[in-house]
């Protein structure tokens, strides 16, 4: 669950990003610009958390009354040396704010966190993951839970797809990318593999209203429809015009999350009616005019 200490929206004194360089940081920096918000980002290059004695510094950078935005990560977490790096992080976080000087901590955790379901994925969801990369998130949550719960907010977002990408992972901006230069598009097995895809604007929208509500709680951020990456590969080149054709190949192991991950967003409707969820097919022809292909 989720709730707002503020019922109105309130502009906060200033906020503090962690992460600088991923796409929901250069997309809240954006936003956060153009409603002249003051706001600080720290990256890697300015201050690095899996550095022992990073907490010391972040201890000097935080100010009274801080909205602090938690995004920094290393990524993929394929092995035990990467998920040691996000928990070193994460300690740094943990031992360099003091509880009672800032007004809000937000972690952006992922969906990761839970169990592969047939049936769709809520809040309520049980939180077991299989992967390394869901046990890196959930255990910073548990983490930041045992000391900021009264004012930690998660938001455990699904695949994300829009303008100013880094990742270029495997869905919409991969396939983007490609058909943006003609090149074919290698979808594993037959792309049958059916997932949702949240698109950055609205995942910016909703971090935006958690931090002029001060939300407290967890919510999951999602679409609330899935397709087939045959789909959404032959709908990006459908709206490109562009002459890539879809490849495909053999599967090495199985379908990760055994090929259907939906997700029930009631939770999200009901706590955020001005924010309406959009479908691939509008959030694709908007990120293509974003980037002007």
């Amino acid at each position: 669950m989720i709730k707002f200490k503020n019922k109105k929206l309130s502009k906060p004194k200033r906020i503090l990003i962690l992460g600088s360089s991923g796409i929901i940081s250069q997309n809240l920096q954006e936003i956060l610009s153009q409603n002249s918000y003051k706001f600080k980002v720290v990256g890697s290059s300015k201050l690095n958390l899996k550095k022992k004695n990073a907490h010391f510094f972040l201890k000097k950078i935080i100010k009274k009354r801080d909205i602090v935005v938690f995004l920094s990560s290393e990524a993929p977490v394929k092995n035990t040396s990467t998920l040691i790096n996000n928990l070193e992080m994460c300690r740094n976080v943990y031992d360099g704010i003091d509880l009672n000087s800032i007004s809000q901590l937000i972690y952006i955790s992922s969906d990761a966190v839970y169990s592969d379901l047939k049936s769709k994925i809520s809040e309520k969801s049980p939180a077991n993951p299989s992967n390394l990369h869901g046990v890196m998130h959930i255990s910073r949550e548990k983490i930041l839970k045992s000391k900021f719960e009264k004012k930690l907010c998660v938001l455990r977002p699904t695949m994300i797809y829009g303008k100013k990408d880094t990742h270029n992972g495997y869905g919409p901006n991969l396939f983007l990318n490609l058909a943006s230069k003609n090149k074919d598009i290698q979808l594993f097995g037959k792309g049958e593999e059916k997932r949702d895809h949240v698109y950055i604007d609205d995942l910016i929208d909703v971090l935006k209203e958690c931090i002029e509500r001060n939300a407290v709680g967890t919510i999951n951020l999602a679409s609330g429809n899935v397709y087939s990456f045959k789909y959404l590969a032959s709908k990006v080149i459908k709206e490109t015009n562009s002459k890539s054709k879809l490849v495909y190949k053999k599967r090495k192991g199985p379908m990760p999350h055994n090929g259907y991950r939906p997700f029930d967003i009631k939770l999200l409707k009901n706590k955020f009616l001005k924010i309406k969820s959009t479908n691939f097919e509008i959030g694709i022809k908007k990120y293509i005019r974003e980037i002007k292909i």
